[in-house]
C-alpha cells in the first residue's frame, strides 16, 4: 500500500465515522434497523443516509434556523449536488459527508440516475406549497424512492438474482421507501403546514383530514407496505433482518396511526414507544418477517 493509499483510506476512515454520527443522531428507527446489518453494508447505509440528511437540512432545518434564505438555500442545494456529482466521478470531497457517500456510492454502483430526482425533489421543497397527483407520485420518486434503490445496490451488492427477483426487489425498494415517506407526511401534517406551509398530499390540509381521508392514506400505505413485504424474503440474510425490522417499525407506526383520531392527529406527533421498537426487534432476531399474510404464509 502506497502513502497516497493510506492517506485516502484514512480520509475515508474519518468521512464514514461522521456518517455513522447522523443517523444515529437522527433517526432512532432506522438507527436500530441498521444495527442489524453487517458491518460493511452499514457503513454504506450510513453513508447514504448522511447525504440525505444533508440535503433535507438545508431545505428544512438548519438553514432556516441559521437565517438562511430560500436563494441561498437554493444556492447551496445546488453547489451540495455538483459537489456529489464531482464527488462520484472522482472519489474524493472536501466535504466528509459527500466523500463518504461517494466512497459507498462508487463501490455498489450508485450513479446521477439516482441521485439527480433525489436533488429534484429537495429543491422542490424550497418552491413548491402544494402538489397535484402527478408532482406527489414525482416527488415521492425522488425524495424516498430512488432511497430506496441506493439502500438496495448496498443490500444486494455482489450477489446474483434472475430477472424476474431483481425487478421484484426493485419493486418492494420503492414500495417501502414511498411508505416511510408517506407515513412521515401524515403525521407531520399540521407541522408540515402550519411551520413550513407546504401540503404533501394532493388536496389535504388539516382542516380537510377526517376519519375517512385518514385511513384512504392509510391504505395507500398498506398496499405499499404489502408490495415491499413480498420482496423481503429474497434479500440476502445479511441485510433482511434490517430491512425487516425497518418495515416492521413502520408499520407499526401506521396502525398507531390508524387507531389515532385525525383530530388528535393534527395537534400529537404519533410514534412507536421504545420498548415496542425493543419488541420488534426481537420478534425479527427469532426469524419473523412482516408482511406473512401477503406472500401467502401462515401467521
Amino acid at each position: 500500500m502506497t502513502e497516497l493509499d493510506t492517506r485516502i483510506d484514512l480520509y475515508t476512515k474519518a468521512a464514514e465515522e461522521t456518517a455513522s454520527g447522523v443517523i444515529r443522531l437522527y433517526s432512532t428507527s432506522f438507527g436500530l434497523a441498521s444495527k442489524l446489518l453487517d458491518p460493511v453494508t452499514r457503513r454504506h447505509i450510513e453513508n447514504i443516509y448522511s447525504l440525505v440528511r444533508l440535503a433535507d437540512e438545508i431545505v428544512d432545518g438548519v438553514a432556516e434556523e441559521a437565517g438562511v434564505s430560500k436563494k441561498e438555500a437554493g444556492t447551496m442545494l445546488d453547489q451540495l449536488e455538483a459537489d456529489t456529482e464531482r464527488a462520484m466521478q472522482t472519489g474524493y470531497s472536501t466535504n466528509l459527508i459527500v466523500h463518504a457517500f461517494a466512497h459507498s456510492a462508487r463501490t455498489v454502483g450508485i450513479d446521477d440516475s439516482l441521485t439527480a430526482p433525489f436533488f429534484a425533489s429537495m429543491r422542490a421543497d424550497l418552491s413548491k406549497k402544494a402538489h397535484t397527483h402527478k408532482s406527489f407520485e414525482r416527488y415521492v420518486y425522488g425524495s424516498a424512492e430512488v432511497v430506496g434503490l441506493m439502500c438496495l445496490k448496498a443490500f444486494v451488492q455482489g450477489v446474483s438474482y434472475s430477472s424476474a427477483e431483481h425487478e421484484q426487489m426493485i419493486t418492494g425498494a420503492r414500495a417501502l421507501g414511498a411508505a416511510f415517506q408517506k407515513v412521515n407526511f401524515l403525521r407531520d401534517l399540521a407541522v408540515d403546514f402550519e411551520a413550513l406551509g407546504r401540503s404533501y398530499f394532493p388536496g389535504v390540509t388539516p382542516d380537510s383530514m377526517d376519519e375517512a381521508t385518514k385511513n384512504r392514506l392509510l391504505d395507500d400505505i398498506d398496499r405499499d407496505l404489502a408490495e415491499s413485504a413480498r420482496a423481503l424474503p429474497l434479500l440476502p440474510a445479511r441485510s433482511r433482518k434490517a430491512v425487516a425490522l425497518a418495515q416492521a417499525l413502520f408499520d407499526e407506526l401506521g396502525k398507531r396511526l390508524r387507531k389515532t383520531p385525525a383530530s388528535v392527529l393534527l395537534i400529537r406527533r404519533v410514534s412507536v414507544p421504545n420498548l415496542r421498537k425493543t419488541w420488534l426487534a426481537g420478534r425479527v432476531l427469532s426469524g419473523w418477517l412482516p408482511g406473512a399474510e401477503h406472500r401467502g404464509e401462515e401467521r
